[in-house]
């Protein structure tokens, strides 16, 4: 896994199409990875933390404990 950063527009690459709105929903319930600031108004996600993430989802699908 990478500590790379990723943009909002790619995460389409790791398949989660979800809105910015429905991100932010999202991290604040805490059930999705908190945004990066990397300058004004612009921000990334950490990869290996989007990652865990969708292995988390898998996990859930298949039953198992992530």
């Amino acid at each position: 896994m990478s500590r790379r950063l990723i943009p909002h527009d790619r995460l389409a690459d790791k398949c989660i199409f979800y809105s910015k709105c429905h991100l932010w929903r999202l991290e604040k319930a805490g059930k999705f990875p908190k945004r990066v600031a990397t300058g004004p108004g612009r921000y990334a996600y950490i990869e290996s933390e989007i990652d865990a993430y969708v292995e988390q989802k898998i996990a859930e699908r298949d039953g198992k404990a992530a």
